[in-house]
């Protein structure tokens, strides 16, 4: 059970056996789907750049620019990521350029904007917070009041994903 629930792992024993009952007993989509209903249309990488920096702009506008905001094929759940963060530092003659970069799972091009929004601000709070501390989440709370909620069920729907049991495909 536990290998089924690898999304969970930090979360209470509870919690986890309320998940595991849903989703033996089919009630898992449903609950995610009351929650969180219709999918977003931000499907191309400008339209998730011109989200991102609304956000940015409303939360975070002191902070450093973003010179690429895109979704990427290549990230994968193996390491449990859905989003990267990216310093990136080139030298240019006798300069430094450096740029930030976010990258987004190509995966979330088809979920409730909602999660896709805990993604986003995940990724912005490390333009700030470069670790997951509790100043790293206290922003990600600011940026967004359910934040772990949202988190948590983002976890849910990768669980029923990895039941091939996913609510939006």
């Amino acid at each position: 059970m536990e290998n089924q629930l690898k999304y969970l792992n930090g979360y209470r024993q509870e919690i986890k056996d309320q998940v595991a009952s849903l989703l033996e007993n089919g009630k898992l989509q449903s609950v995610l789907l009351s929650r969180h209903g219709d999918i977003h249309n931000i499907r191309t990488d400008k339209a998730l750049y011109d989200y991102t920096i609304a956000i940015k702009n409303r939360y975070l506008r002191k902070s450093q620019p973003l010179s690429k905001v895109q979704y990427d094929d290549k990230i994968s759940l193996s390491h449990q990521a859905l989003g990267l963060h990216s310093f990136v530092s080139r030298v240019q003659g006798r300069k430094t350029k450096a740029k930030n970069e976010i990258r987004i799972s190509s995966r979330l091009k088809r979920v409730p904007e909602s999660l896709l929004r805990m993604v986003v601000v995940h990724e912005l709070a490390h333009l700030k917070e470069k670790d997951h501390n509790k100043a790293f989440y206290q922003l990600c709370c600011h940026m967004e009041g359910d934040y772990h909620q949202l988190e948590f069920d983002l976890r849910l729907l990768l669980t029923l994903v990895e039941h091939d049991q996913n609510p939006y495909s």
